[in-house]
């Protein structure tokens, strides 16, 4: 996967590099008040794409949480491509969180979904049906099943994500990132044991969302 050992995410370097020539340019043109807000500006996207390491909890039945946030949602929900109704975990990602998504359990790739929608802010309801959104249904090596999602919001246009159908993942490995903020859904089979609650903030590949049975 990309992304493993870069502190800065690859899918920002040309934004850094617009942000770093246009600082250059207006300096040199003697536009001091330009150039700090062009490098204010550059330095914040580096911040934003920022890549830091993690560490993954030992136990190989923690299911992980596949981004930095807080959680919205938490309940019941109809998930289609399985037909099931499961346990949803809502992570919503301000822009000010590392945006970078890791795997929440080892798994094979069953199936991946690409929907395109609309913007909507993700804090919508209406967001769960309507915005663009990518999605992978995993399956554990016990056979158990589970639906991660990347969803698009008001700001995030551009959602990246590097694995496909048949791939092998492991636990809290990258698999990708959107631009600029929105959410993460995941989907657990009603049996895991749920070890979060709303409200609270999580961290990308080690706060434990569930326990596997």
């Amino acid at each position: 996967m990309r992304n493993a050992n870069t502190p800065v995410a690859v899918e920002g370097f040309p934004f850094i590099i617009a942000g770093a020539i246009l600082t250059a340019v207006l300096y040199l043109c003697h536009l001091q008040l330009l150039a700090l807000l062009a490098m204010a500006v550059t330095l914040f996207i580096i911040f934003f794409f920022r890549n830091p390491r993690r560490v993954t909890p030992a136990d190989e039945k923690s299911v992980v949480a596949p981004a930095d946030g807080v959680i919205i949602y938490l309940g019941n929900a109809r998930e289609d491509h399985l037909g099931e109704e499961m346990t949803k975990i809502s992570i919503f990602m301000s822009v000010f969180n590392v945006h970078i998504n890791r795997v929440p359990v080892t798994s094979r790739v069953l199936d991946y979904f690409y929907i395109p929608g609309k913007f909507l802010d993700v804090r919508d309801e209406r967001a769960t049906f309507e915005n663009e959104q990518s999605g992978l249904v995993l399956e554990t090596a016990q056979g158990m099943k589970l639906v991660v999602v990347q969803v698009a919001g008001l700001i995030a246009r551009r959602i990246v994500c590097y694995a496909g159908k048949g791939d092998s993942l492991v636990r809290g490995k990258r698999y990708g990132l959107i631009r600029f903020g929105s959410r993460l859904d995941v989907y657990l089979p009603r049996e895991i044991e749920v070890k979060v609650r709303m409200g609270e903030k999580t961290v990308a590949g080690e706060t434990v969302l569930g326990v596997l049975p």
